[in-house]
């Protein structure tokens, strides 16, 4: 028989009491059990009720292996537990001032199992009913109200009752088993072993080198419960439930490290090292005499785990709050960042004072992005993933070390010494080299956060980066606070703060770049989103295209073409700065603008490109037109011939189109250019145009029509050699940013490809002149070249 078999008589005059019996409302956690718990076949619950008012002084009981309840009354003539006992009347109350010898029989219902049912389902779904819930459910099930509502106070105190026997018993056997090791550990020191032998330890002096590395240990073990109370705060536990033998020394044999006190630091269960860079790298290995290296080691580790923290608490403090903290713009489009206030309430920051010569800039940016935590945080820590997320952003990083991999399989306390060089697409713009600690953290249920800050101060005091302080950018605590919303969206708020050297930059970019719009927090939110949006597009089943029917592809095809277009926008933005990812020669020419940048390189064994000598060639320049309409201007196939010498003059067909996102300007097309007469060959151009509110770009280079016909036909597109070029539009940073932009010239080409081939003056000459070609041409057809 379920429970619920019986039900008490309803004469009980309480004020709504939450079980019958005086139970108490469950906590949020017994709730959280409830399906798991109820699903047991195996309860057995007894509930009995002593007195006149069922309200107060009941007790729960256990009556063996059945799920029958039974209740019983003080009087001679209840009868506890009858099958067939009378049913009772409301009507039949008792008034407290009737002074009749003998009180009315009270008579109980049983529940029908279709009436059992129901409120079982009921209960699954929602343990704490409403009134109106309650009321709807003893009009269908032909019971009253108050028999519903004792029903569920009756259930509710038989599942906390399980709840509570079952935690019991985990405790109980936590209890006996730390009752074991502590057995375990007073029979160890009532019966010692010798270090050196293995034999039972015997009373004589010590030598004067065992005596110093016992104070050696002594001390090393004092360092490490500063570890382990930096690791509670890690893995979001406290003190008490991290305790020092979580982290603890082991003392070695002489056959194990040849010697007698060496030690192993073994991770509390859950906490993950890195197997190739450990949390405390070498110290599982043989410990020298002294222990100087071991100590310096665990000072540096722990020294990064206290910046880690810092960082994450600065930062959540930083996207959790407004005014004045963050004062809103006239126009209220950005907030910039109160100086004053924030020296104020972060002036103990650890990351130390800024540099000589250095400026602060500082942006917030809060965005709707469709992509939850958890595939974000694997983003953001996984360097590779990283860098294909953010393509147009980062020309190289890598992971120098992994300090910790989080907790439980999960990112959780995961924390990284990284690299990267963060780029602006624009030869005018220095690239940032920046090398910081990248640490993660769960706050709730669907909240994560991951903070980025430089660890040049720790690096340069421990000796082991060089050249790190010269670098000409340094990151604050910086990074963004995910939160999961419906329907897979998460809402980001992201922080960019950073402190450079102004003066390497050029003075047309210098505004945008203070501004935040260069590399702080919009850019970033903007990048994203729109790299989300393609991703979920290309995870589809099908890939939207324009119906243009002379060219048909499959779907295999456009995920190959579209492999191809993100190769070679990734290949554009490395030869526009000069970042160390591809190894760029600057050359320097007496006779070219200072402002238009040029580089060579020789390719060998790159399948991906032509062999042989490569020119990359690039300037920036103001242009009085908005983004948007140079954008359009740029990727309009019918107005390609104004600037573009490839087109011969002619007009291009835009033979092929794959959208990426829901502005169909982000896209992937196939461009074909007509010949004007018998002497001129018709070619294929791959283009990329991509716009979010960050900025746009135009990226296009020549394809061998075998090739991609090859590649539409759903071939491997690792073979296929371009070279790209294109436009990067970025807005203006001052004056009027709506109507001026900042116009980025690239172009890649190939000089010679003979192996003993050398550059020369007049291939450095054509670069320059189709540049500067290219730019004049493209400010007459916009009428702006006065």
């Amino acid at each position: 028989m379920n429970f619920g078999g019986f039900l008490h008589h309803d004469d009980d005059k309480s004020s709504g009491g939450e079980t019958v019996g005086g139970g108490n409302h469950f906590s949020s956690a017994a709730d959280g059990l409830v399906k798991s718990v109820f699903s047991s076949p195996r309860l057995s619950l007894g509930l009995q009720t002593n007195g006149e008012n069922n309200g107060g002084g009941g007790e729960v009981g256990r009556i063996g292996e059945s799920l029958e309840v039974s209740v019983s009354r003080t009087s001679p003539e209840s009868r506890s537990g009858s099958d067939n006992a009378e049913a009772l009347s409301g009507d039949d109350d008792v008034d407290a001032s009737d002074h009749r010898p003998f009180k009315k029989k009270k008579r109980y219902h049983r529940h029908t199992p279709q009436q059992i049912h129901e409120l079982e389902s009921v209960f699954k779904e929602c343990p704490h009913p409403d009134e109106k819930q309650r009321l709807d459910l003893s009009h269908r099930l032909n019971l009253d109200s108050r028999q519903v509502k004792f029903w569920f106070q009756n259930r509710r105190t038989q599942m906390k009752t399980q709840i509570e026997r079952h935690e019991n018993a985990l405790l109980r056997q936590e209890n006996d088993k730390l009752r074991a090791e502590n057995m375990s550990v007073r029979e160890a020191m009532r019966n010692p072993m010798c270090g050196h032998c293995g034999g039972s330890a015997v009373l004589a002096e010590i030598s004067l080198e065992e005596h110093h590395l016992r104070i050696e240990n002594s001390r090393l073990k004092d360092e490490l419960d500063r570890i382990c109370a930096l690791a509670g705060k890690f893995i979001n536990r406290s003190d008490d439930q991290l305790p020092n033998s979580a982290l603890r020394l082991v003392v070695g044999s002489k056959n194990g490290y040849g010697g007698g006190d060496g030690f192993t630091l073994v991770p509390p269960p859950g906490f993950e090292m890195s197997s190739s860079s450990p949390f405390f790298s070498g110290l599982a290995a043989p410990v020298n005499r002294s222990g100087t290296d071991v100590a310096t080691r665990l000072q540096q580790k722990s020294l990064y785990m206290e910046l880690a923290l810092s960082a994450m608490e600065e930062l959540v403090e930083m996207a959790q709050t407004s005014e004045p903290l963050w004062i809103p713009s006239s126009k209220g489009k950005r907030e910039s960042l109160n100086r004053e206030e924030y020296d104020k309430k972060f002036s103990s920051c650890s990351v130390g004072p800024k540099p000589d010569g250095f400026v602060s800039e500082a942006s917030k940016e809060v965005g709707m992005v469709i992509i939850n935590s958890l595939a974000l945080v694997e983003t953001l820590m996984d360097s590779e993933r990283w860098a294909e997320m953010f393509p147009c952003m980062i020309a190289r990083n890598s992971t120098t070390e992994i300090i910790s991999n989080g907790m439980g399989g999960t990112r959780n306390g995961a924390l990284h010494l990284m690299q990267a060089e963060l780029q602006l697409l624009s030869p005018l713009v220095p690239v940032r080299q920046v090398n910081f600690l990248r640490f993660c953290k769960q706050h709730a249920e669907g909240v994560w956060a991951v903070v980025d800050v430089s660890d040049d101060k720790i690096s340069d005091r421990g000796g082991s980066a060089s050249g790190r302080s010269s670098l000409s950018c340094r990151r604050l605590p910086s990074g963004c606070l995910v939160q999961d919303m419906p329907n897979g969206y998460s809402k980001i708020t992201w922080i960019d703060h950073s402190e450079y050297d102004e003066t390497k930059i050029h003075h047309l970019y210098r505004p945008l770049v203070s501004s935040g719009l260069a590399f702080g927090s919009k850019r970033w939110i903007s990048t994203l989103q729109r790299q989300c949006e393609s991703l979920t597009i290309l995870m589809s089943s099908t890939i939207p295209n324009r119906n243009i029917k002379p060219t048909p592809i499959s779907s295999t095809g456009k995920k190959s073409m579209l492999k191809l277009a993100q190769r070679m926008t990734e290949n554009f933005c490395r030869g526009v700065c000069a970042s160390s990812s591809q190894k760029w020669s600057r050359l320097e020419v007496g006779n070219i603008d200072e402002d238009v940048r040029i580089m060579t390189r020789k390719n060998e064994d790159d399948s991906g490109e032509p062999p042989g000598i490569l020119l990359s060639a690039a300037t920036s320049v103001w242009v009085p037109v908005s983004p948007r309409r140079l954008f359009d201007f740029l990727r309009d196939e019918l107005l390609r011939s104004d600037w573009d010498i490839l087109s011969n003059g002619g007009p291009m067909q835009e033979i092929a189109n794959i959208f990426k996102g829901q502005d169909h300007s982000n896209s992937v097309s196939l461009l074909r250019s007509t010949a004007m007469n018998a002497n001129q060959s018709c070619m294929l151009i791959l283009q990329e145009t991509s716009i979010d509110a960050s900025g746009a770009f135009v990226v296009y280079a020549p394809v061998d029509i075998p090739a991609m016909h090859s590649v539409m036909n759903g071939a491997d597109s690792a073979y296929v050699a371009l070279l790209p070029s294109g436009f990067a539009i970025l807005p203006n940073g001052q004056g009027m940013p709506e109507n001026e932009s900042l116009l980025t010239v690239a172009f890649q080409i190939l000089v010679n490809s003979l192996p003993t081939a050398k550059l020369n003056v007049e291939s450095i000459e054509t670069v320059n002149n189709l540049i500067s070609c290219t730019v004049h041409k493209i400010r007459a057809a916009l009428r702006c070249d006065k």
